[in-house]
């Protein structure tokens, strides 16, 4: 199931998509977003009557994390070394603040204080209910759903403060979307990002250092995670810069592409 937020033009609305979606995560013309009664993450999957076109509503963020996003870095091997990083013994976590995150077509907002924007094309991990010390194997209870997310990062920035707060935590460096599929195998996903239409990421999760029940476990032992928030998996390699102007297309296979575009920031 595809849970979309939207709007017509007024108030967001929870929907469900339906309709067929292309190897690039692109929904066919008559894909159409059926309403629900409220937040499926507090009321569950409640349809109404109500439905659209998707190709005549705007999407929204599909989760806006009441807490948290919590980033994992140097998670895929080869893109720590292309960092010239060591490979972690246990994965490296970080926090994005929520105001970071927008939704698929927003603009990504290119700081003064930065001269070296990446992007980081990944999976995102929403959880569905309060849990702490959840064990791996019960990992599946707690995840609600999986979108695509970029981690957004001054790597210049990075570098220079040595943490990853300034760096990855200004106003539209976690753009998130389409959608959360909410039925998804993970062991083994094609994740891609295009910058202007050329190739620059093209890995698998199946290279993840640490996989999806391991990064749940881990961050739930140190931290409470409420509904909605966002774990962050890393990235494969290839990251690099984009300027004002760019665009950015991070595509997922089963579950779609999330499309992005660079602005100078005023």
């Amino acid at each position: 199931m595809r849970i979309a937020r939207f709007t017509t033009g007024e108030d967001p609305q929870y929907g469900v998509v339906t309709g067929d979606v292309d190897e690039r995560g692109i929904p066919a013309d008559d894909a159409m977003v059926v309403a629900l009664a409220g937040d499926p993450l507090y009321v569950g999957v409640k349809l109404t009557e109500e439905q659209h076109l998707l190709a005549d509503v705007r999407l929204l963020a599909p989760v806006i994390p009441r807490s948290k996003v919590v980033g994992i870095g140097r998670n895929y091997a080869a893109h720590a070394a292309e960092l010239g990083h060591d490979l972690p013994e246990e994965p490296l976590m970080f926090l994005k603040p929520n105001t970071s995150v927008v939704g698929p077509g927003d603009p990504v907002f290119y700081p003064s204080q930065t001269k070296d924007l990446q992007y980081e094309g990944e999976l995102a991990v929403v959880i569905g209910r309060i849990c702490r010390d959840v064990a791996p194997e019960k990992v599946d209870e707690v995840v609600y759903g999986y979108t695509i997310g970029n981690d957004v990062t001054a790597r210049d920035l990075q570098k220079s403060d040595v943490q990853f707060t300034r760096a990855k935590g200004f106003d539209s460096f976690c753009p998130l979307g389409p959608w959360i599929e909410t039925e998804l195998d993970t062991t083994d996903l094609r994740v891609q990002t295009h910058l202007n239409g050329d190739l620059k990421q093209d890995g698998s999760t199946r290279d993840m250092i640490f996989d999806v029940a391991t990064l749940v476990a881990h961050v739930s032992s140190v931290m409470t995670l409420l509904p909605g928030d966002v774990i962050l998996t890393g990235t494969p390699e290839g990251v690099g810069p984009m300027n004002p102007g760019d665009e950015v297309d991070v595509t997922i296979e089963r579950i779609g592409t999330l499309t992005s575009k660079v602005v100078a920031r005023a």
